[in-house]
């Protein structure tokens, strides 16, 4: 155990997908898994699960479910570890990966060393909407400029970078790559020895 006075008497593994996320509860001191199931990966369902539970160590993985996921939990007052994912090589390395068993390894996980899921913690509900803010405009000004980069391209087919000197082009004698205006004659012949 990590030493923890106040060590919970269950320990809870929840596995989140998209629509249903499968837990995993586990008895802290025998280690024996005491219910098993899939609920909807909803706040009213996890609500309802949760809300009237005794107090209880849950972990779940970071991921797409997690930020709201691991507040809905919280306010149900449960402490919540969400594993760094990249870390849990006994996660993602498995051979045998179903739903159930990341589950079943993450209450194990955390009923024997949160310190092994490499917690992190997430920013809070208005942290993370101004991120997303944030990471909007970044995704606008990187559109607009390869909108920006893509119609000069179109609109300039001669290569040429912008419109000034396009215009100075226009005034000089066009170069040509054809034989007879770059001095070559029709009947020269070019050839090259092979050794």
């Amino acid at each position: 155990m990590d030493g923890s006075k106040d060590q919970p008497l269950m320990t809870a593994g929840v596995d989140l997908g998209d629509k249903y996320c499968y837990l995993c509860l586990i008895d802290t001191q025998s280690g024996e898994v005491m219910e098993e199931g899939r609920l909807r990966t909803t706040p009213e369902a996890l609500r309802r699960r949760f809300v009237s539970e005794q107090p209880m160590r849950i972990a779940i993985e970071a991921g797409t479910h997690s930020p709201w996921a691991s507040r809905v939990l919280e306010e149900c007052g449960h402490q919540v570890l969400v594993a760094n994912a990249r870390k849990l090589r006994l996660i993602y390395a498995n051979k045998r990966k179903t739903d159930e068993i990341d589950a079943e390894n993450l209450a194990r996980l955390a009923r024997v060393d949160p310190k092994l899921l490499y917690p992190i913690e997430h920013r809070g509900e208005e942290a993370q909407a101004h991120m997303a803010i944030i990471r909007s405009r970044q995704a606008l000004i990187g559109c607009r400029t390869q909108l920006v980069n893509h119609s000069a391209e179109r609109s300039n087919p001669s290569g040429l970078a912008c419109p000034s000197v396009q215009r100075g082009a226009s005034t000089r004698e066009p170069q040509s790559t054809s034989p007879k205006r770059s001095g070559w004659h029709s009947d020269q012949s070019w050839s090259r020895s092979v050794r």
